[in-house]
């Protein structure tokens, strides 16, 4: 398993979407890469799965040359046939062990939780990180999960021993107060990539914890 995964995790994980953003794949991870990103997620709940191999292999070789990071979310069979650094699974995609029998001791496994119960059962799986989410209400998903407050964050982190990312609505304006609560990585969608300049608001965010 990759270790240890707190020293790779960037406090600011960008994700991808082609709807939000209104930019390929790989445009983003150009404009990311440029604002200082080093860990990106793709994501794509709309494409097919040739679609989405080929954006993802494009966006994978613009990263390889930037030393970037990137995380496909979802498809285990995307990440191995792209050369993807992991992937980040949802609470019903394929389940943990079984994507990391096919990934292997080298990539990285990320895992949705929406609830404590949800992230202390996630710490005893083959993860290497533990999303929790949504921290505050989130338009990038047709039927997201119950809110998740801030002292949720702070009780999972004192009882998990993986690192936290916390995820959903996270703004410029919000993420310092999501970082307080004690997330070790802030994930972000339209926080990010729906910017007109999304390398700048990239390098903002950045700034914060400079």
């Amino acid at each position: 398993m990759v270790a240890p995964l707190l020293e790779l995790l960037p406090k600011i994980y960008p994700i991808t979407d082609v709807r939000i953003s209104r930019l390929s794949h790989a445009a983003q991870v150009e404009r990311l890469v440029a604002g200082g990103a080093e860990f990106v997620q793709l994501r794509d709940k709309t494409a097919s799965a040739r679609s989405f191999y080929e954006a993802a292999l494009e966006a994978v070789q613009i990263a390889r040359r930037a030393g970037v990071r990137i995380i496909i979310n979802d498809r285990v069979d995307i990440a191995l046939a792209v050369g993807a650094d992991g992937v980040h699974l949802g609470q019903t995609d394929l389940p943990p062990e079984k994507a990391r029998v096919l990934l292997g001791e080298g990539r990285i496994i990320g895992f949705s939780t929406h609830s404590f119960e949800q992230a202390m059962a996630a710490d005893s799986l083959p993860v290497d990180y533990i999303a929790v989410g949504p921290i505050f209400q989130t338009s990038t998903k047709e039927n997201p999960d119950d809110v998740v407050c801030l002292e949720m964050i702070e009780r999972i982190k004192r009882c998990v021993s993986k690192p936290v990312v916390a995820i959903g609505g996270i703004t410029y304006e919000r993420a310092r107060a999501v970082a307080d609560a004690g997330a070790d990585s802030l994930a972000i969608i339209s926080g990010i990539v729906a910017a007109d300049d999304i390398a700048g608001r990239m390098r903002d965010l950045l700034n914060l914890f400079d």
